[in-house]
């Protein structure tokens, strides 16, 4: 993928660059489209830049702010990810060591379930239920 294809940026805040460029180009499909240094990383997946900074790594997003306090993983916004199969992508992770912060949970539009990387950042494994839920509909 040229890195130029992409549409949206996700900028995660990560304690280890390498466990998360593995985590996110052989669990999850991601292709690593640039690692300058071990601070930062680009990675894409269709329209989606996902960029890499390590706390404390700057200038650039990993950077101090001016009170001295670090960006730092977790939290609870995330992007989603849509796949075909739920229930077997879970099962694929699972066996892969993967960490998960719930249970799969069906909602309105589809079934979900939180994946962690290796920093504790989540990621939303998304099936859609109804076609208005999917990614590209024009409902």
């Amino acid at each position: 993928m040229n890195m130029n294809e992409a549409t949206v940026q996700v900028r995660y805040i990560v304690n280890d660059i390498d466990a998360a460029i593995v985590f996110y180009c052989q669990r999850l499909g991601f292709h690593e489209d640039m690692h300058p240094s071990p601070f930062f990383a680009m990675l894409s997946l269709g329209d989606l830049r996902l960029v890499l900074s390590k706390p404390g790594g700057g200038p650039g997003g990993g950077a101090a702010m001016p009170d001295g306090r670090l960006p730092e993983p977790g939290g609870w916004n995330r992007f989603a990810i849509q796949v075909p199969d739920l229930a077997a992508t879970v099962e694929t992770l699972r066996k892969a060591g993967a960490r998960f912060r719930n249970e799969m949970v069906t909602g309105v539009g589809g079934k979900q379930i939180l994946l962690e990387d290796p920093s504790g950042n989540p990621i939303e494994l998304f099936e859609p239920t109804i076609p208005e839920a999917r990614l590209g509909s024009r409902a």
